[in-house]
């Protein structure tokens, strides 16, 4: 079961970082750590993830049963953990957007030598700002019209996590090819561009270029405007 044991912190450094410390001493499968607020999260390469207190769901989960699909199982149970009528999309390799912004983000660390790796997601939820740097490209559910409180989202998010998480491989991919931001649009990555044209069944994205079809190596897209 998902979600238990749970620890809390009022404020922490990273939930990331508390997860990896009770894996390491043998927590199991499905323990979760959440905050109110994080001095130091982080999401992908590395980024500082940063949210005033209390305004976001920040948590991090403990799974010893591993999936090479993790990162988009999350990032479609995020999905559908939200409002339908929010029609959230997925920018790969996992970010969770609104309207063509960054809503949530997830990043999984771990040790699969050793059999467990930390599922990390934050999640605006009631953010009424953001810095100048991110007002363009991150939003709220808060700022795109839904009221929604931390810990019902947080219990909802466990289930659709569940759920995905024991879903056949044909059913994930198709559930996050439905709800891909990127397919059909121009994009660009360092070393080439070309048109998102979907992902494989190991999750890269695919992308066709004028020498053809390529797989860029793990990193950071952006949309060609």
């Amino acid at each position: 079961m998902l979600g238990v044991p749970r620890v809390h912190h009022r404020a922490t450094d990273s939930t990331n970082e508390r997860a990896k410390e009770l894996a390491l001493a043998g927590a199991p499968h499905g323990t979760l750590v959440t905050a109110d607020e994080q001095s130091a999260g982080r999401g992908r390469q590395g980024r500082a993830w940063t949210a005033p207190p209390g305004s976001a769901l920040l948590m991090s989960l403990v799974l010893r049963e591993l999936d090479p699909l993790l990162p988009l199982a999350a990032a479609v149970a995020v999905c559908e953990a939200l409002p339908e009528d929010a029609h959230a999309r997925i920018k790969w390799p996992n970010d969770v957007w609104l309207e063509r912004r960054k809503l949530a983000g997830i990043l999984v660390e771990g040790r699969v030598q050793e059999g467990w790796a930390v599922l990390g997601i934050g999640l605006n939820v009631s953010t009424d700002a953001f810095p100048d740097e991110l007002a363009e490209i991150a939003t709220s559910l808060r700022l795109s019209g839904f009221d929604l409180e931390r810990e019902p989202l947080l219990a909802e998010l466990l289930l659709t996590l569940e759920r995905r998480l024991a879903a056949p491989e044909d059913e994930l991919l198709a559930a996050w090819a439905e709800r891909d931001a990127l397919r059909g649009e121009r994009v660009r990555w360092d070393g080439g561009q070309g048109r998102a044209a979907g992902i494989d069944r190991g999750g890269s994205l695919i992308v066709e270029t004028e020498e053809g079809r390529t797989t860029p190596a793990a990193g950071e897209v952006h949309l060609l405007r």
